[in-house]
Parts: C-alpha cells; structure tokens; sequence
C-alpha cells in the first residue's frame, strides 16, 4: 500500500500534474491575460502578487496569484487593514479563484501539485506541533480536501484534520474526489471567507492533536 502511494505521488501524480498545468496555461491563456489587464486597471501594479510559502519537507518557493488588494495607506503611510484594502473586484477574484490561476505556473515548475494541502505562511513554521507539520510530507496543493470540503469557511482545528487526513491516504481517487467537490463549491461560491475576516483568521500555534 505505501509502495503504491509513492509510486503515484513521485510518478503518475507528477506526470498528472505537468499535463494539466500545461494545458491550463495553454488553453486558458487570453483568460490570464484579461484577468491580467482587469488586474492592472482595478487595482494597478504589480498584476501578480508573489509571498515565500513552504513546500513539501518545508522547502521554501515562490507563489504567485493574482494580486486581489490595494496598496491604500493611513496618514501615517501604514498599510490599511486587508478588509480595508479588498474592494469588490478583489472579492471577485477570490470567490471564483480566479486569484489562483499563476499557481498553474507553481504546479509546472514542481513547487505545488494540483491537489495537495494549500500552502500556508511560513510565519507559521516555527508554530507548528509535531502532527500539523506532517502537512509537508506531500506537495501542497492548488486545491486541497480542507478546500474541497469548507475552504476558508472553518477554523484551523479542521483545516488541520483534512490535510493530514489527505496525507494519509492520498490516492488518484481521491485527488478526483477533491478535484470534483473543489469545482462545486468554487461555483456554490461556499466557504470564501471565515467568519469575521476577510480570508481567514491568523494561525497563533493552537495545539491541535
């Protein structure tokens, strides 16, 4: 069973992920380049936001996503707070993902795979307890069981539990599970954000068994 597990993670997973990233990058090219230009005039530049995030084993990558936010600052030149800087064309993007689309880059380049747990800050790194940081064990995901399941909508107790509950039994099957409840709550547009914030409320090391 663990022989089969690697062999679909390091091989088949890989190939998966290479074949669909590529086409997505090919055939949705002029939606990247509209979603780039509405970018540009909504919200000016830079168009693609970049943010060190950790890979599998805690390696270190550079994601990119569209950028969603504002540079709006006080008069003091401090920037305001995120629900204060994301105006309605940046909900947009988050709602539908479409925020997400330059992942696909991620996942060609090797940094992320099309499903695996999102990948977090790397503030949080050092908060981690010993069961939470087996998240790293796999390739974070665009996708992930946490996100096919409530997304942003649940606090990081069951965040946690769905992504070691995909470490543990990762498979083709599942990766199309996901895939598919991903799509259906994507365009039931569930789970956006948790409760009280503009995403999701900041992680401070809780320890979760």
């Amino acid at each position: 069973m663990e022989q089969r597990k690697r062999i679909y993670e390091s091989i088949i997973k890989r190939l998966l992920d290479i074949v669909i990233s590529f086409m997505v990058l090919t055939i949705c090219s002029p939606i990247f380049v509209f979603v780039a230009i509405m970018v540009r005039i909504k919200l000016g530049s830079p168009v693609i936001f970049k943010q060190e995030r950790p890979g599998k084993d805690e390696k270190i990558f550079i994601l990119y996503k569209f950028r969603t936010m504002t540079d709006e600052k006080d008069k003091n030149g401090k920037l305001l707070p995120d629900d204060k800087r994301l105006g309605r064309f940046g909900k947009i993007l988050r709602s539908t993902s479409l925020d997400e689309l330059p992942e696909f880059w991620n996942i060609l380049k090797g940094d992320m795979s099309v499903v695996g747990p999102r990948p977090l800050l790397v503030q949080y790194l050092p908060l981690y307890n010993e069961w939470q940081k087996r998240r790293h064990e796999v390739k974070p995901g665009l996708t992930g069981l946490a996100m096919s399941k409530v997304r942003n909508g649940a606090g990081w107790d069951v965040k946690f539990k769905y992504d070691l509950e995909y470490v543990e039994n990762i498979s083709f099957g599942l990766d199309l599970k996901i895939i598919y409840w991903t799509i259906k709550i994507v365009i039931k547009r569930e789970g956006i954000n948790e409760k009280g914030y503009s995403t999701n409320s900041m992680f401070k090391g809780e320890r979760i068994e």
